[in-house]
């Protein structure tokens, strides 16, 4: 059972912040203010994830140096993949594409006028993007969240409504090859772009066997590319729960093995961004040509 938390230390000289903090308006996205310094409330967080038993933090992204390495300014933006597969396969169980949305993520960011905020997608929103209703593990999941994100705020999390529909904003392919090429496909066309990234690759039909559950060939592989996504992330830090980029690959019960992403544009509407057009145009290319290397002959 996914291990549930009260209470912590707060850092001893939290960061000020205005009375009134400026609301996070976007679509599923849960968050709260954190009483304490970012680095202190990164801190928590992964003690809390590390400490919690069947959690396994899957990559740790810290997207304020990534941006800094390529030579863009980015207030500190950092994200944490984490997962526990005793929960997360009864999801796929149901619908294999919440794979995309899963591990689940922790975005941790000091805005501009050095608020620090904890953000989640609210398990709400993975239950209407992938049609889950009635999945219990997502009551377990949703409490979990709302315990690690009170360890660094006084205050009960903040919960944006979800309006998404069922498959909003996933981009789908059939594969002509079996799922094994179609993955090794994928893996080489990202590693053979110089200007791309894998951060992690997730076997989750594995991560489900090791707690003794059944789930169909379903991998997850993370990559990015800092001058890309840098600028999404300028625009609004909240788009980086959305950062770095994910493909899944799976095979259906029919033994049709598909990849799907999330659209750039689904994610520039999502976080309201503007200004990024050149960027966006250019990964929804990036993320066709892989897409097409890995589902083609």
């Amino acid at each position: 059972m996914l291990l549930l938390f009260t209470s912590c230390d707060k850092d001893d000289n939290p960061t000020d912040s205005p009375e009134m903090p400026e609301n996070i308006d976007v679509d599923g996205l849960s968050y709260a203010t954190s009483s304490a310094a970012f680095d202190s409330a990164e801190m928590v967080i992964v003690d809390a994830l590390t400490a919690a038993g069947p959690i396994g933090i899957v990559a740790q992204v810290d997207h304020g140096a990534n941006a800094s390495s390529v030579g863009q300014s980015l207030e500190k933006t950092k994200v944490i993949l984490f997962g526990n597969p005793a929960l997360g396969t009864p999801l796929m169980q149901k619908n294999q594409l919440a794979g995309l949305d899963l591990p689940q993520k922790f975005l941790i960011f000091e805005d501009d006028s050095s608020r620090v905020r904890v953000a989640y997608n609210d398990p709400a929103y993975l239950e209407a993007r992938h049609d889950l209703g009635g999945e219990a593990t997502l009551a377990t999941i949703s409490t979990a969240l709302d315990n690690f994100v009170a360890m660094t705020t006084d205050e009960a999390p903040i919960k944006n409504s979800t309006g998404v529909s069922v498959g909003e904003g996933i981009a789908t392919k059939m594969s002509v090859n079996t799922f094994d090429t179609t993955y090794q496909k994928l893996v080489a066309a990202i590693t053979g772009n110089p200007n791309l990234k894998i951060i992690a690759e997730l076997d989750h039909q594995m991560n489900a066997a090791s707690v003794n559950l059944e789930l169909r060939p379903t991998r997850l592989i993370v990559f990015g590319n800092p001058n890309l996504g840098s600028p999404l992330m300028q625009s609004k830090q909240s788009a980086g729960i959305d950062l770095p980029q994910k493909m899944l690959v799976w095979e259906t019960a029919d033994s049709v093995v598909q990849v799907a992403y999330n659209d750039p544009t689904y994610i520039a509407q999502r976080h309201g961004l503007t200004g990024v057009d050149t960027e966006l145009s250019t990964i929804a290319m990036a993320l066709e040509n892989l897409s097409n290397a890995a589902t083609q002959e």
